[in-house]
């Protein structure tokens, strides 16, 4: 596999006008196979491992052959090319001199990327219909397997099988907004539009009533209602509104109501007031918005409100599948004890200190 990669970097290097129009490449030894676009290294080449995405293959099914079938099946190649690829401004520092480039990364989306993201398409057009009941679902792709990317590709998707959608992007963190907005603001030419991250409440309101399309970034707690208060003030009615959260399994996705103290100016506690989950918000807000949620890590068994948001899993990739695909890797954890050897004198100084230790204690007690 090792010698078709190599002999592809070679074809780049000798003949590069051949590689103009390319959307990405293969390698194969006839038997194994794997794919990947021009700028990737040997280790991003993966395996396509299900030839309809419903079930992987079976092992004793030559990759090369699950690869022609799968991905290289008329409908499927032709969706890659126009809704998988993108196109990214990554910074690269060179060894040498110390000095930071921008450098072009082209991506290609892996199998499980491919058919999670349609599967929550057809999801979201179900959910988002007249009859549906905007629960879209929940994404469980492992921490490391291109959770991000999935998301890009969904809302790019996403954009076009909808009436001129508002897709508003949630996480709970200033730093997760960011990392996210910057991911989604390199791949303009895959959602057809740049994004925009609202600054503050206000801001949020007022993205929120455009009548037309875009996609929206916003922390949850900008939808926090004015103090005071126990609703948010309803910004749309539209149905093609979709929100997508990011780790959506946290807590303060939820309903639940409870009692919190209000307190004045001196910090005395002048009464209560009802304060709900930030999905109660949401809906106050968005009372026909369609919801999906993206999460790197499993829903535990006792969590009501992930499911009460969003609906059940549509896509799961955990980490099994993606230790055993390279898409993550293996962490051992050996345990040890340090071997410590004092000196003589710093064994008389922790001698001498546990004597002042206890002189100490003899001193406090009555």
């Amino acid at each position: 596999m090792r010698k078709a990669y190599d002999q592809l970097q070679t074809y780049k290097g000798t003949i590069p006008s051949l590689f103009t129009y390319n959307a990405f490449m293969v390698a194969s030894d006839g038997l194994e196979a794997r794919a990947g676009p021009l700028s990737a290294g040997y280790s991003r080449f993966m395996a396509w491992k299900t030839k309809d995405g419903l079930r992987e293959a079976s092992p004793f099914v030559s990759q090369l052959e699950v690869l022609i079938e799968g991905m290289l099946k008329k409908e499927t190649l032709l969706d890659l090319i126009r809704h998988f690829i993108v196109f990214e401004q990554v910074r690269q520092e060179d060894p040498q001199t110390g000095l930071t480039m921008m450098e072009t990364v082209k991506k290609l989306a892996a199998y499980h990327q491919y058919y999670a993201v349609n599967k929550a398409v057809a999801s979201t057009q179900r959910a988002a219909s007249q009859t549906g009941d905007r629960k879209a679902g929940v994404i469980w792709h492992t921490q490391g397997s291109g959770k991000s990317l999935s998301m890009v590709f969904y809302a790019g998707k996403l954009v076009q099988s909808l009436d001129n959608p508002t897709i508003v992007v949630i996480t709970d963190r200033n730093d997760l907004d960011d990392q996210l907005f910057d991911t989604f603001a390199s791949c303009t030419q895959v959602l057809r539009q740049a994004p925009v991250q609202a600054k503050d409440r206000e801001h949020l309101k007022e993205l929120l009533k455009v009548a037309s399309g875009g996609i929206v970034f916003t922390t949850i707690q900008k939808f926090l209602p004015e103090k005071g208060k126990s609703e948010f003030d309803r910004l749309s009615d539209r149905r093609n509104i979709v929100v997508i959260a990011d780790e959506a399994h946290r807590t303060q996705y939820g309903f639940e109501a409870k009692l919190v103290e209000e307190r004045d100016e001196q910090g005395q506690v002048i009464g209560q007031r009802i304060s709900y989950g930030f999905a109660k918000y949401m809906r106050d807000a968005l009372p026909n918005a369609t919801y999906i949620g993206f999460t790197g890590t499993p829903i535990e068994g006792t969590d009501v409100n992930t499911p009460a948001v969003f609906g059940n899993y549509v896509d799961i990739y955990d980490i099994a599948q993606a230790v055993d695909d390279g898409a993550t890797v293996r962490i051992y954890y050996e345990s040890r004890l340090a071997k410590v050897n004092l000196s003589e004198e710093g064994r008389q100084l922790l001698e001498e200190f546990d004597r002042e230790q206890v002189d100490t204690t003899s001193l406090r007690q009555p």
